[in-house]
């Protein structure tokens, strides 16, 4: 049974709903709807550590994790980390 896959364009609505306002950035490097490469800079992530940023992220994709999205790399970046970084990953 071949697995569901996902635009890029859902993957993003859902991480838009939850981190209004943010930037998020996500790509489908391989083209299959199954691999995405995600970037959120979110205060939301202020005084979390990494496994807890990405456990925000995980629940706001929900089911989709578990369904639909084989493969996740996630960037995750407090405002003033995504400044420290010059605004690049």
């Amino acid at each position: 049974m071949p697995l569901p896959m996902m635009p890029v364009q859902e993957v993003e609505a859902l991480l838009r709903e939850a981190f209004p306002g943010e930037k998020v950035h996500v790509e489908n490097p391989q083209g299959d709807g199954l691999h995405f490469q995600v970037l959120i800079v979110s205060g939301r992530f202020q005084d979390k550590n990494m496994v807890e940023q990405h456990q925000l992220v995980y629940a706001a994709l929900g089911d989709a994790m578990r369904e639909a999205i084989h493969a996740l790399a996630l960037r995750t970046y407090t405002p003033e980390q995504w400044a420290q970084s010059g605004g690049r990953a």
